[in-house]
């Protein structure tokens, strides 16, 4: 466990280096961050399949100009995202339902414009495994909010140690609807690796919201959060959605006996608030279709950043 965390903070450090240096060597700043924290508690108040993930970025570039620079390469998104998966019941497994997971992603990325295209571009490496230890700060959140912790069968089956590379694509087009701020937002999203997938959907976002900013996806529910603010204040209102054919899933292995659904789908919508002083709240629910023939049925998470500006 301590070599494994100082192999991950060696990654991690070594990645945010070459983010740095490579920003600075070109004239390059620090543009922004977001974060956003998905748990199904919060949103349909259970506590399984794809249980809770946290999702972190971090932006280097040239001064921001409002839109995404027009060359691969000049704009760097540092990303890290942790994730819990789980069967229905952690204590007692139904036979088939999806092994215990823990995985912990880190990526590096390019936003960049080709012609009026939106692209982002970079590779993740994924860690999976007990070697993580994700598993006792579940334990820890379970003993302070209650909630059944993994029984040592379900944990013995869990995803093993390993690591995986994967390529992910975005690319994306927004749409601006009439003078009420509303814009649609159309994207294709290929990953190759520890999931792979081909992936289509689009989001609609109302009253100028994400328009002068930089909006990034999670992955597990596809929200929109924002990288770069766009400084605009109240509310403003999000929906989207996307349907995904996936041909592998590490986490749901055929050598197990696994079937994959014949498309992953899902369903979103969100609000996000920001206050005159800066603090920023979003909340979103979003409904993720079954991943597997053999779970039940499918279920809903919820999502949320609070930065609270005193």
């Amino acid at each position: 466990m301590t070599r494994l965390f100082a192999a991950v903070l060696a990654t991690a450090l070594a990645l945010a280096g070459f983010a740095v240096n490579s920003a600075q060597a070109e004239g390059r700043g620090y543009l922004g961050h977001g974060r956003l924290i998905t748990n199904d508690v919060i949103g349909d108040g259970y506590d399984r399949w794809r249980t809770g993930s946290i999702a972190l970025s971090y932006l280097w570039g040239p001064e921001w100009q409002g839109q995404r620079p027009d060359a691969f390469g000049r704009m760097l998104e540092l990303r890290f995202n942790a994730e819990i998966m789980g069967p229905e019941n952690l204590a007692a497994p139904a036979a088939g339902d999806r092994p215990y997971a823990q995985m912990l992603t880190m990526g590096l990325h390019s936003h960049f414009m080709a012609g009026a295209s939106e692209v982002a571009l970079g590779a993740d490496v994924t860690v999976t495994g007990p070697q993580l230890g994700l598993d006792t700060v579940q334990e820890a959140l379970h003993d302070a909010l209650g909630g059944l912790d993994p029984a040592p069968a379900t944990k013995a089956a869990q995803i093993g140690n390993d690591v995986h590379a994967t390529a992910v694509m975005e690319l994306g087009r927004t749409y601006r609807l009439g003078s009420g701020g509303t814009a649609l937002r159309p994207f294709v999203e290929a990953r190759l690796g520890a999931e792979s997938m081909l992936r289509a959907g689009a989001d609609v976002m109302f009253d100028g919201l994400g328009a002068g900013g930089l909006m990034l996806r999670e992955p597990v529910t596809g929200h929109l959060y924002k990288g770069i603010d766009d400084e605009t204040e109240g509310l403003k209102f999000v929906l989207g959605g996307d349907l995904a054919y996936v041909a592998d899933s590490i986490f749901l292995p055929s050598s197990r006996g696994y079937r994959l659904t014949d498309t992953r789908n899902r369903l979103r919508a969100g609000v996000h608030w920001e206050g005159a002083g800066g603090s920023k709240l979003f909340y979103g629910v979003t409904w993720l279709d079954k991943e597997f023939k053999a779970q039940r049925q499918s279920q809903v998470v919820g999502s949320i950043r609070l930065d609270l500006k005193f």
